[in-house]
């Protein structure tokens, strides 16, 4: 008689200890029911020629990539991402031993500017301020031509940290 009541009692507590938990993406509450979403070409405001389709192709392989939701044309989806490139900013990080005026490494900082709106309603769903970053060494003695080559890799990961922020909010 016990060995049916311990049975029961054992299988009760095994099916109640993944209560909560389920399998799939999990979005964050101001995301809910958004399955998918429109990125056009963002805008830049730094004097960086031509960063604006980078960028936005940069966020929808990175939305690709993630899986969670489907990018599509700004007529059939839920919800419209738009981003300015606000801010560019290279800075020394590592000097030469024997000049400590002349620059080996800098840090490159790229801020991105997101607004996500829902298509249908127009209410802002979320925005803010994302930041990539990344570090490069001055090859030879053009150290814009350096800079250009790095842009793109900090873009990337700003465009990481936003399909981050985006599908699970941090």
């Amino acid at each position: 008689m016990r060995f049916p009541f311990f049975a029961l009692l054992a299988a009760l507590f095994l099916c109640t200890g993944c209560a909560g938990y389920h399998l799939g993406a999990t979005v964050p509450k101001r995301m809910e029911g958004i399955k998918t979403i429109a990125i056009p070409t963002f805008r830049n405001d730094t004097m960086v020629p031509r960063l604006e389709v980078l960028c936005a192709s940069s966020v929808v392989e990175q939305f690709q990539q993630d899986g969670t939701m489907a990018v599509r044309s700004t007529s059939d989806a839920d919800a419209i991402l738009e981003g300015t490139i606000t801010r560019i900013r290279r800075r020394g990080a590592r000097s030469v031993r024997s000049d400590v005026e002349e620059q080996q490494e800098f840090l490159l900082t790229v801020t991105v500017h997101y607004t996500i709106t829902r298509r249908t309603t127009g209410e802002k769903i979320d925005e803010g301020n994302i930041v990539g970053n990344t570090s490069f060494f001055v090859s030879g003695n053009d150290v814009n031509q350096d800079e250009r080559q790095a842009i793109p890799l900090a873009l990337n990961e700003a465009a990481v940290r936003l399909v981050s922020k985006v599908t699970t909010g941090w």
